[in-house]
């Protein structure tokens, strides 16, 4: 489809109108191999446009998706030790992703993943508070004023680790399942906080990320993220700057 070359040049992010037309004025964009002019019209799709000597290539559109992390799953794209990643289950997906954050390889849950890595990093960053939900089996029957210590704080390698709220969600015969919800999370943060109150944890899942949910994702599955939810995490992002 045939557009004026300032509208391409916008469109691909290259500069704003206004600046792409002085990028034609100044002979910095070529059609074909020959000079552009200002007004003229190209096909990206089957001209060969170039900028200061270099190709345009489209950029692929931004995509988030929900994925469900199984146990014994490293959140990576590649592992030297031939264990499965996060990539062994993205059939599907055409667009190369990367996860949000981790999750340890005995855990499991809901991850994010995209290509808009602007996004990715604030919602890594702690100042930006977004919030994590894990739902936690624990060993033993965790007792109120065990709980109150974790909303208090727990010192991690001379740190306090201090969650955002702790509730006990039920009582097994000699089991706990407790949720967490953490602005931050260390490196096996809520394991090591329990443990320290003698209740290690015997399964971890991640259940929100902010508002987005788990849901009814199976283990290995994903889902797209609606439009809903990726404005809802730009507006909080926004909003904690």
């Amino acid at each position: 489809m045939l557009k004026r070359l300032q509208k391409i040049l916008a469109e691909y992010g290259i500069a704003s109108r206004r600046k792409a037309e002085q990028l034609i004025k100044e002979g910095r964009v070529t059609v074909n191999g020959q000079i552009a002019q200002l007004g003229q019209k190209a096909d990206p799709e089957k001209d060969y446009i170039k900028v200061d000597g270099k190709l345009l290539i489209k950029p692929e559109p931004k995509v988030y998706y929900a994925f469900y992390k199984p146990r014994k799953v490293v959140t990576t794209l590649f592992d030297p030790k031939g264990r499965l990643t996060v990539r062994d289950f993205l059939r599907g997906i055409k667009f190369r992703v990367y996860p949000v954050g981790r999750l340890d390889y005995d855990s499991e849950g809901l991850l994010i993943l995209t290509n808009d890595g602007e996004l990715a990093n604030k919602i890594m960053h702690p100042a930006y508070e977004i919030e994590k939900t894990y739902l936690v089996k624990i060993d033993g029957l965790i007792e109120e004023s065990s709980i109150e210590k974790l909303k208090k704080g727990i010192k991690i390698n001379g740190k306090l680790a201090i969650p955002k709220s702790v509730h006990l969600v039920r009582h097994l015969k000699a089991n706990s399942w407790i949720k967490i919800t953490l602005y931050e999370g260390r490196k096996r943060q809520i394991r090591k906080m329990l443990m320290k109150i003698g209740h290690p944890v015997i399964r971890l899942i991640r259940v929100a990320i902010d508002g987005v949910k788990l849901g009814e994702l199976k283990p290995g599955q994903w889902r797209v993220l609606t439009k809903e939810e990726i404005e809802s995490l730009r507006e909080k992002i926004k909003n904690r700057r």
